[in-house]
């Protein structure tokens, strides 16, 4: 049997007027509020959540078991906002919106829950962004670096390896006391699964959340499945801990929110979306913070664009909210430069303040010779005859590019990344060939850590880098690797 608060009196009951594509409409309940929890008694408890008050009836939506309401039933007032389940039992699971498992690993039982919507932490509350949040991929922790409590837009056309920078980004938390929550919005079923079985294969699902409202769930399910990840990783950064949140994906969240918003009858605006939904994105977006007592909320949420155009609506309004965006182009996807990260589109606002002080040094070079390299770059396939300063900074920045490349579910410690930047900015890779660059970082990156030098470097990484002894390693481990690979230079003739 229901619990509830108070006891129930005539003017906590309604009645159903009508029921259609999963908005019911009520009569009385005059006194209710938005957004709170009624029970509608049909064959079992149903629960639906109030979000239109109208003059003469209010309307409900339905998270559950649609087909078993009908006109004439009892609804119930529970005098409560919608809540979902927080705690360490999460921990490890793939749960629906409503908290509820999914995996097959038993019932969920917490002694705690949260409301799925609530304030975003007061101004004072606050401190400004000052931990390190690395994602193991170099492109996006030398050039759009993030912070411990920031919000990064991920956002490009469809399949150009948004998931795969959020996925990258939890492998990359393992080991550093950071708890990831990844919130699929409209996606298919086996692509949840797919998700799931990297991070068990990876070891990384002790540490994981997986909250899925997939294509199959009404759009009910898909609207509050943000604010349900959002409240389970509010629970966590209270208790002074560190969350990352990636909500896979903001653009579908909007649509299933415009079809609720159409069905309660709301007026529609520029394309088709209701007025407010700037306030459904912004919302939940500044509940993300970097706490004063410790803990932060990270969030990385993920547009799709249409042929590259971020004018559009939604990627407007969510840029507006971010604190920076990965933008991701098909056209450097298509080249085989994975991941397929824009340089000059790309920009983190607050993410550099919490960057290594010695990769923060390189970032500045790095982004300049990239940008050098992007205005000359044309000139070489129109065969014009090109001097030798522009000879090499083009060859300088097919390097720094082909450095940028990484495989996928690959994630690169820092200290790997910084040592290897410095070795392609200082002209240590000059006189190896474009083709031999990723062979040479392998080589390298396997030497290093086995090596007796990988600590020292590691532990002085923090302030500043031992340029003496990491110049003396680089140029033993060259002349090695030329000995065994050789080199071409770029007309082929071999060395």
């Amino acid at each position: 049997m229901i619990e509830l608060k108070n006891k129930i009196l005539f003017k906590d009951i309604g009645i159903v007027e009508s029921i259609s594509d999963g908005i019911v409409n009520i009569k009385g309940l005059n006194n209710v509020t938005n957004g709170e929890m009624v029970i509608f008694c049909a064959n079992n408890y149903i629960t639906g959540i109030i979000l239109n008050l109208d003059v003469t009836f209010v309307s409900a939506i339905i998270l559950n078991q649609e087909s078993e309401i009908k006109p004439g039933q009892y609804v119930i007032r529970k005098y409560e906002l919608m809540s979902v389940p927080t705690g360490q039992e999460l921990l490890g699971r793939i749960v629906n919106s409503l908290g509820e498992p999914l995996d097959e690993k038993g019932s969920i039982i917490t002694n705690s829950n949260r409301f799925i919507e609530s304030r975003a932490p007061s101004i004072i509350a606050r401190t400004s962004v000052n931990k390190p949040l690395e994602t193991g991929i170099k492109v996006i922790d030398s050039l759009v670096p993030i912070g411990h409590g920031q919000r990064e837009l991920i956002i490009g056309d469809t399949k150009t390896g948004k998931t795969s920078i959020a996925i990258d980004t939890i492998l990359n938390q393992k080991g550093k006391d950071t708890i990831c929550i990844y919130v699929a919005i409209g996606q298919k079923k086996s692509s949840v699964a797919r998700i799931a079985k990297i991070l068990e294969e990876h070891n990384c699902m002790q540490y994981s959340i997986i909250v899925a409202a997939t294509a199959s769930d009404s759009a009910a399910l898909q609207y509050i499945a943000p604010y349900a990840g959002c409240s389970m990783g509010e629970y966590f950064m209270n208790k002074g801990l560190n969350v990352l949140i990636i909500y896979d994906d903001l653009s579908k969240h909007a649509v299933s929110y415009r079809q609720l918003s159409l069905l309660l009858r709301r007026p529609p605006g520029r394309e088709g979306y209701p007025g407010d939904v700037f306030y459904l994105h912004s919302r939940l977006l500044e509940r993300s913070a970097n706490l004063l007592n410790g803990g932060a909320l990270t969030a990385l949420p993920i547009i799709e664009t249409i042929q590259g155009d971020v004018s559009a609506y939604i990627p407007t309004n969510v840029i507006s909210i971010t604190d920076g965006q990965i933008f991701l182009e098909m056209e450097l996807f298509t080249k085989g430069i994975r991941p397929a990260v824009s340089p000059g589109l790309s920009v983190s606002r607050v993410g550099s303040a919490a960057q290594n002080i010695v990769l923060k040094k390189m970032a500045g070079n790095l982004k300049l010779e990239l940008a050098q390299y992007r205005e000359v770059e044309d000139f070489t396939k129109l065969g014009f005859v090109l001097d030798d300063s522009t000879k090499k900074l083009i060859d300088r920045g097919e390097k720094l590019t082909k450095l940028l490349i990484q495989n996928r579910l690959e994630p690169i410690d820092i200290v790997n990344q910084t040592i290897f930047l410095y070795a392609a900015l200082n002209g240590f890779l000059d006189d190896i060939n474009v083709n031999l660059v990723s062979i040479f970082e392998k080589e390298f990156n396997n030497f290093l850590i086995n090596s007796i030098f990988y600590l020292p470097l590691k532990e002085n990484l923090k302030e500043e880098l031992n340029i003496i002894l990491l110049d003396w390693i680089l140029l033993e481990f060259k002349k090695f690797f030329l000995k065994i690979h050789g080199n071409s230079n770029r007309t082929g003739i071999r060395i």
